[in-house]
């Protein structure tokens, strides 16, 4: 057994754990409902841009954007990959990367080239690690996400797509469904898939154009790609903090178990040295009388 003085050392150090824990908790959940407040802000504008350009695209068949085209033949794939920039979250990145490897791995199987665009510190770490071709990346965005800092990156992964570099383009992020469950999607971005630009409504609508129809349609799907992503990004961010804050629950509930074992540990040893002290004292009494 571990020394009386040793278990004092240990409890402090456990002590200091905690409290840090503690604080990371708070600042967690304090960061958890604005990041939430930012991300349902968020769901009208993506599901507007959505429903103008289905109608856009479905008053306009004759011309076709190269987003909303299918492509024959895939020879290259490209992903979007949303993680953090920083750890103790729990395994929300790891499920989200576990995804990308699954995904890349059948590709890659299938002669499939691949290449990557990293928002967040992990996944640009991982994807180095893992030998992927990252063509662009956004790393240490802060606490609050701003479309500017991510847009040249996105529009490196659109121009791939659009000069055939790449035939499709998938997204990973972590979607928020409350403070205990975060959900890895994988959706794909490029083509969109039919039923996103398809008509919600039974009647349709009229427009003037300025200047022309082609060029609204094509500035409105840019608009909507970078709202999904942007919409990724802010979903992750939320996914972040409530992720966060139950780790590092689970983190100061641990370390205040370990705080009462080591008390009792320390109790017992404190309890042995006074007996074995009682016994010399007594032992020492009997031997002079």
């Amino acid at each position: 057994m571990a020394g009386s003085k040793e278990i004092r050392s240990k409890i402090k150090s456990v002590q200091s754990t905690r409290r840090i824990t503690k604080a990371m908790e708070m600042v967690a959940a304090s960061k958890m409902r604005r990041a939430q407040d930012r991300m349902r802000a968020a769901r009208p504008y993506e599901e507007r841009v959505r429903r103008i350009a289905a109608h856009l695209a479905s008053a306009n068949p004759e011309y076709r954007h190269p987003f909303l085209v299918r492509r024959k033949e895939v020879k290259g794939a490209g992903f979007i990959v949303v993680t953090t920039d920083k750890g103790l979250c729990g395994g929300l990145n790891t499920n989200v990367l576990r995804s990308v490897t699954a995904k890349m791995q059948e590709l890659e199987q299938a002669g499939i080239t691949l290449q990557a665009t990293a928002i967040g510190q992990k996944g640009f770490n991982f994807l180095n690690r893992l030998g992927v071709k990252i063509i662009s990346h956004v790393v240490h965005m802060g606490d609050v996400p701003h479309m500017h800092k991510f847009i040249g990156a996105i529009k490196v992964q659109l121009d791939a797509y659009v000069e055939g570099q790449v035939d499709v383009v998938y997204l990973a992020y972590s979607q928020f469904i409350n403070t205990m469950v975060q959900k890895t999607r994988m959706l794909q971005l490029l083509p969109l898939p039919p039923d996103t630009v398809k008509k919600d409504s039974g009647y349709s609508w009229d427009y003037i154009y300025e200047p022309d129809s082609k060029l609204v349609l094509d500035e409105l799907l840019v608009r909507y790609i970078e709202a999904l992503v942007y919409q990724a990004v802010t979903e992750s961010m939320a996914s972040e903090q409530s992720a966060r804050m139950v780790a590092m629950q689970a983190a100061s509930d641990n370390a205040k178990s370990v705080i009462e074992l080591l008390q009792l540990s320390y109790n017992k040893a404190r309890q042995a040295a006074i007996t074995k002290e009682l016994s010399e004292i007594v032992g020492g009494a009997a031997a002079i009388a």
